[in-house]
């Protein structure tokens, strides 16, 4: 028999159940969860949803409207909804997602960057080519960048990079 494990956090709201939300899970068969350890989602009811080794690693413990998971084979990082349906990519930074700053992250969506806030929901619908993370309410985007690789890390150089505001709208000078 295969020992299945939740997280403290997750067993600490499965067990008070204060709302009656629908909600997803992480279960794992190993005893520690990591990169790598096989993992899916049961639902509030315990009914599997997404089954054991459907991604190569699940980031989210509960996935009340979003979670975010890594892709087998491409290694990127998805957010999805509770349906596993794929919202769109999330920007890596340092090996894993990428930050939420100002209340946004970055994500990838037919090569272009945008923006989502921490419910998955896309604030800023991906349309530049490289994108920053939000400083406050602006951040610096551009249309056109090279990458430059200084010694083992890369960097984007532009000649052309603007600000945007929270909605998406340019800062003029």
């Amino acid at each position: 028999m295969k020992k299945l494990t939740l997280g403290i956090i997750t067993l600490l709201i499965s067990a008070c159940s204060l709302k009656k939300n629908t909600y997803l899970v992480k279960f794992h068969e190993e005893e520690f969860d990591e990169i790598g350890v096989p993992s899916g989602y049961l639902n509030s009811n315990g009914d599997t949803i997404i089954p054991i080794g459907k991604y190569y690693y699940c980031y989210t413990d509960t996935i009340w409207k979003f979670g975010m998971v890594i892709e087998k084979g491409t290694m990127k990082i998805l957010g999805i909804d509770q349906h596993a349906n794929e919202l769109f990519e999330v920007f890596k930074y340092d090996n894993g997602p990428d930050y939420l700053k100002g209340g946004l992250f970055r994500i990838i969506k037919n090569d272009k960057m945008g923006y989502a806030n921490s419910s998955g929901k896309i604030i800023i619908e991906p349309k530049f080519d490289c994108a920053r993370p939000f400083d406050g309410d602006f951040a610096e985007v551009s249309d056109n960048y090279v990458t430059v690789k200084t010694f083992e890390h890369f960097r984007w150089s532009s000649d052309n990079w603007y600000q945007i505001t929270k909605d998406g709208k340019r800062v003029e000078k």
